[in-house]
């Protein structure tokens, strides 16, 4: 019984046998402000390389009313089964499908969701169909190599509007006839329908012109700063058809900014939606607008790479979002005008860190990983797919360099314009015009799983002169339970010798001689450019974050750094310093307690708010999840008051302000803090240059219900204040953060035993549901956890699934019996290997903890 999955083997089949040529889909949306089920009617028109054959056709519906094949009648009783429709008896060459169902709206996020804003009680909906969604609102043939055109029709409330992948055309009757898209797949096909604001511009270069609009709900229109989205999207249009030497494939460009979306944004063509959370409310620090320009430009890299040119299958998926991520962060780094030339900085502090702690899971797997159905590729959206692949693509580039690896870009778009690729593909076109021969590359990058740490080897004379230098690669062994074996593999790195200048005060690195760049490559390298030298007082492998790679310094650089971290000049060799920091901390070399006196040492020296929000955040979970549990209150008492320090000292009005104010809010513990708390909330009292606004008073509501401050009442009246969607999230998480068995209760009932919440509250409703301080309270939920999380898998959708199993699970019981509860589930309930390796996953996290904590005690 094939449920909703689908294979690989099934896929190919599917392709060798049919050539999908058109799509004319007819919705009737014109009840969705009431919601429940709409007309879904499908015209396929594809042509079978056999006579006789069978096939399928894959459609999630309540009901289906009629199909029709090539003008013949089929029984939906008998041809609808398991989310397919059997198609027998297939014509040799053209046959025509007609579908005729009812389709459903969500509230997961999934296929058309629906969502009502409480501000104006409108319905607004959105599509969202990767990986295998299409098929609930139209049936489809859903992989990605078999492309078509696709004309939509819909019928919509008045006074509505109607976006989709080809421009928007004038309605009749309420009645929105798009015309036809060029061959695209039909998991970036899109509608987004509603009374939504909207504000538009163009984009014109050398005689081009492409429409361009922004979207999102009028209660969040006074918050949209269109004029710096548009910015940000002329930028990556003019760097990317620059680079790529292609035309903008498609004939309009509209972002849409819209509620409740999982993830971050989605590249439907020339209709990208992104998530609302985008369309800030409140004050955020530079980091955050960096982040969504990093988002803006990554899916409108995707209408290049992922649909102009497609993957054949989803073991691809990994190049589709590494070169989006690695394009973007690029453009960030390089177009002219750039806001943010130091995002390789934020990549090696974000993505980096993502990459690293995700290839140290037992899931870990190669980069280019073995998708065996939609069951894999589904939780495949991870640190290696995208982060770990970024990280390769950047050393890739390095290695054949930048001008070679674009030259083989524009050749790879140009040949493969609206088809499907496999990697060959890329790698024979980069060979072409770089000249190196990547094959061995490939297979060592891409084909194996796990991460190499890269040491220096110093020796010097008397006078501190090196008389050897060496790098040592080591491959430590992969995670119990990953498959595959340790690997050394070829580095292109960069190292960076660095003193501290006296005048400045700032630890430098000399222009003409402070950086020598070469390949690494067997266990031990030696590097003689550097024999001869006087030492430095650093000396940093992997400088420029070129390659993917623990780095550890050896002892003198990492005795001069523990004083001086704050002390380097530029922001990247900070970040590096401070991730290998963070990693010894995550892999017990460097005990938490030692972590946090090393951040504290150096973070008020950190001038890169991404770089300060992120050392905050791990200090919170060092000292929560890897600290000796009996040196923990002392640790939270030092951290909390060192953010309140950095508060009151913070310029007024800064983003570090706004950061320092967060990071208190996140951690207050004492009846004075708490008391500070409430005075900012009641503006009793004041931090000069702190806006306690909409978003940040939600910070101080949820910290001060989590210990028992504010009751529902309380919670309500703050909700009443902003009767919105982001404050029912808000006031949802507050509810369920509450210290006492009710409130846990009704937050754990209102997930596991209804299925009502929509996705965003849910998530809500999780979060507030695990507080760190409350481990005793939540204590009994371990059982309940394993008693339902199965069932729940089965029963419901993907996405509301996967945020149960991991956000439920319990990670912040380290203990033993935490490990063998979850051995002794993995042992009997029999899951699927996706659930398996999400439960998987979160065990290791506890195992981490558990060797962590025990070097932190041993650090007393």
């Amino acid at each position: 019984m094939p449920g909703t999955n689908l294979t690989r083997e099934e896929a190919q089949a599917r392709a060798k046998l049919l050539t999908v040529d058109s799509y004319e889909v007819e919705l009737d949306l014109s009840g969705a402000q009431e919601g429940g089920t709409y007309r879904s009617v499908t015209t396929v028109r594809f042509d079978s390389a056999e006579t006789g054959a069978e096939s399928f056709i894959d459609l999630v519906a309540p009901a289906v009313h009629e199909v029709t094949l090539n003008g013949d009648a089929l029984d939906p009783d008998e041809v609808f089964k398991d989310s397919r429709i059997a198609l027998p008896g297939l014509l040799a060459g053209r046959n025509v499908l007609r579908v005729v169902a009812d389709a459903a709206y969500t509230n997961t996020g999934e296929g058309l969701h629906r969502f009502v804003d409480p501000v104006d009680q409108q319905a607004y909906l959105y599509t969202q169909f990767e990986v295998p969604d299409a098929r609930r609102v139209f049936a489809s043939f859903e992989q990605p190599d078999l492309k078509a055109t696709f004309q939509f029709t819909v019928t919509a409330p008045s006074g509505w509007t109607v976006i989709s992948n080809s421009p928007t055309p004038e309605p009749k009757d309420d009645v929105w006839r798009f015309e036809p898209t060029p061959r695209i797949s039909t998991y970036i096909t899109a509608l987004i329908v509603g009374p939504y604001h909207s504000v538009h511009s163009v984009y014109e270069a050398d005689g081009q012109t492409v429409p361009l609009g922004i979207y999102c709900r009028p209660s969040l229109a006074e918050f949209l700063d269109s004029d710096a989205i548009f910015e940000v999207t002329r930028q990556g249009f003019s760097w990317f058809q620059e680079k790529f030497d292609y035309a903008y494939p498609f004939k309009k460009y509209d972002q849409l900014f819209v509620p409740e979306f999982n993830a971050g944004a989605m590249e439907n063509a020339g209709a990208v939606t992104i998530r609302d959370q985008y369309v800030f409310r409140s004050k955020v620090t530079d980091a955050a607008y960096e982040v969504r320009a990093e988002t803006i430009l990554h899916e409108l890299a995707h209408m290049w790479f992922g649909d102009l040119v497609t993957m054949e299958w989803w073991n691809d998926l990994w190049l589709n979002e590494s070169f989006a991520t690695y394009t973007s962060i690029a453009c960030q780094a390089y177009a002219p005008g750039s806001r943010w030339p130091h995002s390789w900085t934020t990549f090696a502090n974000s993505m980096k860190t993502w990459a690293y702690r995700q290839d140290q899971l037992p899931s870990t797997h190669p980069i280019m990983a073995e998708i065996r159905d939609l069951d894999d590729v589904l939780v495949n959206f991870d640190g290696i797919t995208y982060a770990k692949g970024a990280s390769v693509l950047k050393q890739l580039v390095a290695y054949v360099g930048m001008d070679a690896f674009f030259a083989g870009v524009q050749a790879y778009f140009k040949q493969h314009a609206y088809g499907n690729t496999r990697l060959s593909d890329l790698l024979g076109a980069l060979e072409e015009t770089s000249g190196r021969d990547l094959k061995a590359w490939s297979k060592s990058w891409l084909e194996t799983a796990g991460i190499n740490i890269l040491r220096p080897e110093i020796e010097t004379d008397s006078d501190g002169v090196i008389t050897s230098f060496a790098i040592r690669q080591e491959a430590p062994a992969l995670p119990a339970g990953a498959k595959g074996e340790p690997t050394l593999r070829p580095h292109r790195i960069a190292v960076g010798l660095y003193d501290l200048d006296e005048a400045s005060g700032k630890l430098l690195r000399d222009d003409e001689d402070g950086r020598i760049e070469l390949d690494v490559d067997g266990e031990l390298t030696a590097v003689p450019q550097l024999v001869g030298r006087r030492r430095p007082a650093v000396i940093l492998l992997n400088d420029d974050d070129l390659s993917y790679s623990k780095v550890r310094l050896d002892d003198a650089s990492l005795a001069f750094v523990t004083e001086h971290l704050g002390d380097f000049e530029a922001s990247l060799p900070r970040a590096l310093c401070w991730a290998s920091a963070w990693d010894m901390t995550r892999d017990a070399e460097l005990a938490t307690r030692d972590y946090l006196s090393l951040v504290l040492s150096g973070i008020g020296k950190e001038s890169d708010i991404g770089v300060v929000q992120s050392l905050q955040r791990q200090v919170k979970l060092a000292i929560d999840l890897y600290a000796d549990p009996t040196a923990r209150e002392a640790l939270l008492t030092r951290w909390t008051d060192a953010t309140l320090a950095h508060l009151r000292a913070a310029e007024a009005g800064s983003d570090h302000q706004l950061a320092w104010a967060r990071a208190f809010a996140a951690t207050a513990r004492t009846p004075e803090q708490l008391d500070l708390l409430d005075a900012l909330l009641e503006g009793t009292q004041t931090v000069e240059g702190l806006a306690v606004d909409t978003e940040l008073r939600w910070s101080f509501v949820q910290r001060l219900a989590a210990v028992g401050r504010f009751d529902e009442d309380q919670i309500a009246g703050e909700y009443e204040r902003d009767k919105t969607a982001a404050g029912e999230r808000h006031a949802a998480t507050a509810r369920a953060a509450r210290p006492t068995p009710e409130a846990k209760a009704e937050a754990w009932a209102s997930v596991i035993e209804s299925d009502k919440l929509p996705n965003a509250v849910q998530e809500a409703v999780i979060g507030g549901f695990v507080q760190t301080d409350q481990r005793e309270l939540l204590e009994p939920y371990t059982d309940k956890y394993f008693a339902v999380v199965k069932d729940l898998w089965d029963a419901r959708s993907h996405e509301i699934a996967q945020q149960i199993a991991i956000g439920f699970y319990p990670a912040i019981q380290v203990s033993q019996d935490t490990l063998a509860k979850t051995d002794a589930w993995l042992a009997s309930a029999e899951p699927n290997a996706a659930l398996r390796r999400l439960v998987s996953e979160s065990r290791s996290g506890i195992e981490r903890a558990l060797r962590a904590q025990a070097a932190d005690a041993a650090a007393e």
